[in-house]
């Protein structure tokens, strides 16, 4: 049974098994290496992009409109 979208112990199992199946025991190792760093850049990026974006709003200056006619 899925519970918010995530698969339960029984079929979580079942996928396990079938990668354990298709790459080999000594595979696993390096393909979970490879996911965490790749988590890791695009957390990284994500992280960079926020701060882009809050740096730009930050910096935005506000044009106050002018009242006065010389």
């Amino acid at each position: 049974m899925f519970l918010f979208g995530l698969p339960g112990g029984s079929e979580l199992i079942l996928i396990f098994l079938a990668i354990l199946l298709l790459f080999g025991a000594k595979k696993l190792p390096e393909l979970a290496k490879g996911l965490g760093q790749s988590m890791k850049e695009f957390r990284k990026a994500q992280t960079e992009i926020e701060d882009e974006i809050t740096k730009s709003v930050e910096d935005k200056p506000s044009r106050k409109k002018d009242t006065s006619s010389d």
